[in-house]
């Protein structure tokens, strides 16, 4: 993939949220999740998917009469592309400046704690250096690095 992916306006991120929760939809189903917190007309959900095609947000199925929709990134792929650029933009690439504010902007649970926590852990396992054969030293990942 040469070309990046749009970044998704709000609009399009609800429509990506129903998408990844229900799998392959319909513009109608899409619609009808949808319209039960913001009342908006079929067209307008209509009109979003067809843009969000067009920017490589959403693939569409049109074998049928009626097209069915998917998502192209998974939930995962698109917050780590909107946070690579929050992290870019606005922390000039620091996770750390990052980490700080999210944790003083909203209290985190003990269980998101735990998890911050072992992500912590697993990320020091990481980056100690391993032995390779012939005993040398490497950092990082893996051993093509």
């Amino acid at each position: 993939m040469s070309r990046q992916t749009p970044k998704p306006t709000d609009a399009e991120l609800a429509i990506l949220r129903v998408l990844w929760e229900r799998g392959h939809s319909t513009v109608r189903q899409v619609h009808e999740v949808l319209n039960r917190e913001r009342p908006a007309a079929y067209t307008t959900s209509l009109k979003l998917l067809q843009i969000m095609t067009e920017k490589g947000l959403v693939e569409r199925d049109e074998r049928d009469r009626t097209h069915i929709y998917r998502a192209r990134l998974s939930e995962e792929q698109t917050q780590r592309q909107l946070i690579r650029d929050l992290l870019d933009r606005a922390f000039d690439g620091s996770a750390t400046k990052l980490v700080m504010q999210a944790l003083a902007a909203r209290r985190a649970t003990a269980d998101e704690l735990q998890e911050i926590r072992r992500v912590i852990d697993g990320a020091r396992q990481d980056s100690q250096p391993r032995e390779i054969e012939h005993g040398e030293r490497r950092e990082g990942r893996n051993e093509r690095d």
